[in-house]
């Protein structure tokens, strides 16, 4: 039995937090974990995201001799914020974005196979950087990946609605005040975790840095979020990625849609798809036993399978 404790509330001593600058001189805030050998992952959380909610899956790998790497994006975590308001979330494009991780990745000196992972918005962005052929790792893994959003209105109506608000106000402002969902009846932890303790160590971290702590997205995200998401539906370059991709979806996620990953998956013409039910929230990697568990069992059988 492995009696191995889980690292969740600390930073590894071996690792550590430090800054990269982008070519355009945003410093992003970045996490490193060397490994034994075996090969690097660069791991890209979701909107709103801190490397710090990931620490026991990253440990997981890295007892198995990964490497860890992960970064802020652009905006969000400790990597400064594209809003007057810290606490909303803002993009104007997704597009800078998508160059941060080109350029790290184009700078990321690692030895052996490289593997990209990530996670809800994060997911989106890593499919974007393969359909563009500005990274070419040997695998990557795509958890609860934002290939659509949901919304109590068909997409293209929110998708209007989003672009209006911009349109008639200040882009830049919060789209709802609180929680991950507007209007949705269950609270925060029921859309992301039926794990109290693993959602629970966001919050500690937070109180540990409250500067890292991010609210709702603005208008200017949602409406871009929105588009993008169509965007990469309808893109004819998914039937010509090569790139072995595992796509884990939750299909009773209430922030992504499901049955837009699952319908992205079927036009990749290498791909691995492993869909869990009323099991699983959102957030996957930190969902209870034994989702979790089986999640990192499919993600460590895919990489020993692809490993270059």
């Amino acid at each position: 039995m492995n009696t191995h404790p889980p690292i969740r509330r600390a930073i590894p001593d071996d690792a550590t937090v430090s800054y990269w600058s982008a070519p355009d001189g945003w410093r992003l805030r970045r996490f490193d974990w060397p490994g034994s050998g075996r090969g690097a992952i660069l791991f890209q959380t979701g909107r709103g995201d801190v490397f710090e909610k990931y620490l026991e899956a990253f440990d997981h790998w890295h007892r198995a001799g990964w490497s860890i790497t992960a970064l802020d994006w652009r905006g969000q975590g400790g990597s400064g914020r594209l809003s007057p308001n810290p606490h909303v979330g803002h993009v104007d494009e997704f597009g800078p974005l998508v160059d941060d991780l080109a350029a790290f990745w184009r700078t990321w000196n690692v030895s052996g196979p490289r593997i990209v992972m990530g996670h809800s918005m994060g997911g989106h962005l890593v499919l974007h950087g393969l359909l563009e052929r500005a990274i070419d790792p040997d695998a990557a893994v795509l958890v609860a990946p934002m290939l659509g959003l949901r919304s109590p209105f068909p997409a293209r109506v929110a998708e209007w609605v989003a672009r209006l608000m911009c349109a008639v106000g200040d882009p830049t402002r919060a789209a709802w005040k609180a929680n991950e969902r507007p209007g949705s009846r269950l609270d925060r932890q029921q859309l992301l975790t039926a794990d109290a303790d693993r959602y629970a160590d966001e919050q500690w971290w937070y109180e540990q840095a409250p500067e890292l702590q991010l609210g709702p997205p603005s208008w200017r995200w949602l409406s871009r979020a929105f588009a993008s998401t169509r965007a990469q539906q309808n893109d004819p370059r998914l039937a010509t990625l090569s790139t072995p991709v595992l796509m884990l979806v939750a299909d009773a996620d209430r922030l992504v849609d499901p049955r837009a990953a699952v319908a992205v998956a079927e036009r990749l013409p290498n791909v691995t798809l492993l869909r869990f039910g009323a099991e699983s929230a959102h957030e996957i990697l930190r969902e209870a036993e034994p989702v979790r568990s089986r999640a990192l069992a499919a993600i460590d059988t895919f990489l020993a399978e692809h490993r270059g």
